[in-house]
């Protein structure tokens, strides 16, 4: 069957109700290969804490069915329903006409959501599974009390008694406490004083998972080691600007101001972060660091250690420890012969913060990174002389309409954020990487005139490894993208100088000295060559042992889900959050349900990692 133009409605709600109609028969029969047969032969099954209690994508009708029969009996999900909103029907340049869907369905402890993409088969004309996405909402139980299970109050227990003041008010005289109000259910038990859990970092991803938390019950203390809430964005460069737009980025619970700009300034954000902890009540300490933790396997505790103002020392014994450093880690330095006798500066993007008297300084930026561009196009603005030496090739984007493309879901007057959300996370990383093939080459020819500029300024490009672009490349490696705010065109201008094919062999007062022969004079040396992975973050604050155990951080597994972030890692109790704005407000969510449950006593005591489910299971 070929479809030349897109469905009546009624059409579509009733190919996408009766293969979920379908598909509930079959896995409720245990019949899990007919259950996959219902998907392309090139099909994917994406779980997201649903039946798995972990992050897995499962490829191809054979692993979909060894997955459904490792993990259905265990969650017996049942109720399968579409939701109300009309299903959609794009046409996509390489596959057809999709009909896509959302629904919900439950299991024995969950009220979940998925999302369904059809396709018809070219074999048969049947209508089956391209995606099928199946995400955890709310356990059952343990809600989260927000929206329409807000609490009455902030009273304890939540009642609201009006006319009577509550400890802390005006009057005098302790608060009645209704008689009728009913017992709190105890929490886990734990020393007196000690949070659930410790969250190390209060930048985005450390605030929206103690958010998460919070509303989940569970109570938790952030750590932060800069004296204000926000000053990770507030200490950096002034031009410094969000390069995507704030419709994208809105915050679990509170969504930025609609007066507010598109693109956010460093400053704004900052002030918001701080703002947002205020609001949500959230138990942050900064001026706070971290000097020491040992995890205790027979207690199942953390014992920290914390040096607060003034070298005031705090042992903390949390249960869980969340790691909210940033995904990306410790600086990479490297070592430059010669660095102790240059006589000019020389710092780390890191260091980079703006201010600095420039006008005919002569610059030279190590990395062509977004860092890199940023700097580079920082201290142009500031009156320096500017070269950037370009150590590798690099992928470049436009801001409009380039870079804009992969957010393109996300809309001022679009679906709602939770709705986007999950049709964002229902594309599984490897057939996303396939998608942003196409993607790639029609933003490539929207910016021709951009690459053809840079190509003639002796800038080496790249539209990633597989040609799968910038955020294919976010999600591999964390760099190797510029999203052009104004550098690109400096460069191509000849305004900010080009060299590449050599590297710095050595520097000597204020002379750099290249790797192919040529030396230049120079004021100041910014390095911006990225970072080492968060494994060395890890290895910094828990040693190397825990640091073995975690493993790679960051980068895809061998199912395309990306490694050790928001989910449960090799070392028990600790857990690493991370990520940009977009990517924390839902993964906060699944990073905050799989501690709750594992509190709880829901989470079984393996994830069900590395093969498809249990030892033994097999599809019926």
């Amino acid at each position: 069957m070929t479809i030349t133009e897109p469905l009546a409605v009624t059409a579509r709600r009733e190919i996408a109700g009766s293969w979920l109609a379908g598909f509930e028969a079959a896995v409720q029969a245990g019949d899990t290969r007919a259950a996959a047969g219902m998907f392309l032969a090139d099909g994917y099954w994406r779980d997201i804490l649903a039946l798995t209690w972990d992050l897995r994508t499962f490829a191809g009708c054979d692993r979909i069915a060894e997955g459904l029969a490792a993990w259905q009996p265990a969650r017996s999900p049942s109720g399968f329903w579409l939701e109300d909103t009309a299903p959609d029907m794009f046409q996509r340049r390489t596959q057809g006409w999709t009909i896509e869907a959302f629904f919900t369905f439950e299991t024995d402890i969950a009220r979940c959501r998925g999302h369904i993409r059809l396709l018809t088969d070219p074999q048969t004309g049947e209508w089956k599974a391209w995606t099928l996405l199946t995400e955890m909402e709310d356990l059952k139980g343990f809600e989260e009390q927000a929206g329409a299970l807000r609490p009455v109050s902030s009273a304890p227990h939540g009642v609201l008694q009006h006319g009577v003041l509550l400890p802390g008010g005006n009057g005098a005289g302790p608060a009645a406490v209704s008689p009728a109000a009913p017992a709190l259910t105890p929490a886990p038990a734990r020393p007196a004083g000690d949070p659930d859990v410790l969250v190390i970092g209060a930048g985005q991803a450390g605030l929206t998972v103690a958010a998460r938390l919070r509303q989940l019950d569970v109570s938790a203390v952030v750590i932060e080691r800069e004296a204000r809430v926000g000053d990770n964005w507030r200490h950096r460069y002034s031009s410094l600007v969000l390069h995507n737009q704030v419709w994208a980025n809105h915050l679990p619970y509170l969504k930025f101001p609609a007066s507010w700009p598109a693109y956010l300034s460093k400053d704004e954000l900052a002030d918001w972060l701080e703002s947002y902890a205020a609001i949500m009540s959230l138990d942050v300490r900064t001026s706070t660091e971290i000097t020491g933790a040992c995890y205790d396997e027979a207690a199942g505790r953390w014992s920290v250690t914390l040096r607060r103002p003034g070298g005031a020392v705090t042992d903390l014994h949390p249960r869980d420890v969340v790691l909210a450093t940033g995904v990306f880690g410790v600086p990479h330095r490297p070592e430059i012969p010669g660095a102790a006798q240059f006589t000019g500066r020389l710092l780390h993007a890191t260091e980079y913060t703006g201010g600095i008297p420039a006008a005919g300084v002569r610059a030279l930026v190590v990395g062509s990174g977004s860092s890199a561009h940023d700097v580079a196009q920082d201290l142009h603005d500031a009156g320096a002389q500017v070269t950037m030496l370009q150590r590798s090739s690099t992928c470049v984007v436009s801001l409009e309409p380039g870079s804009a493309r992969a957010y393109s879901i996300y809309r001022e007057d679009g679906a709602p954020t939770e709705d986007c959300d999950l049709v964002n996370n229902s594309f599984p990383l490897p057939l996303l990487a396939e998608l942003h093939k196409d993607m790639t080459d029609r933003i490539a020819q929207m910016d021709d005139t951009l690459l053809r500029g840079l190509r003639a300024a002796g800038f080496q490009l790249d539209f990633g490894e597989d040609g799968s672009g910038f955020l294919m490349k976010y999600h591999r490696t964390g760099g190797g993208y510029y999203i052009n705010v104004g550098c690109s065109d400096l460069i191509v201008a000849g305004k900010i100088k080009v060299k590449r094919g050599a590297e710095i062999a050595g520097l000597d007062r204020r002379t750099v000295r290249f790797t192919d022969g040529t030396t230049m004079d120079t004021d100041m040396v910014v390095v911006a060559t990225g970072y080492q992975n968060m494994s060395e973050s890890v290895r910094a604050l828990f040693g190397g042992g825990v640091a073995a155990r975690v493993g790679p951080v960051w980068g895809l597994d061998e199912e395309g889900e990306v490694r050790a972030l928001w989910r449960r890692t090799g070392q028990p109790g600790l857990w690493i959050m991370g990520g940009s704005l977009q990517q924390c407000r839902p993964y906060s969510k699944y990073l905050a349900l799989q501690i709750k449950g594992g509190q709880e006593g829901l989470v079984p005591p393996a994830a069900g990692r590395p093969g498809p489910g249990p030892p033994g299971a097999r599809p019926s």
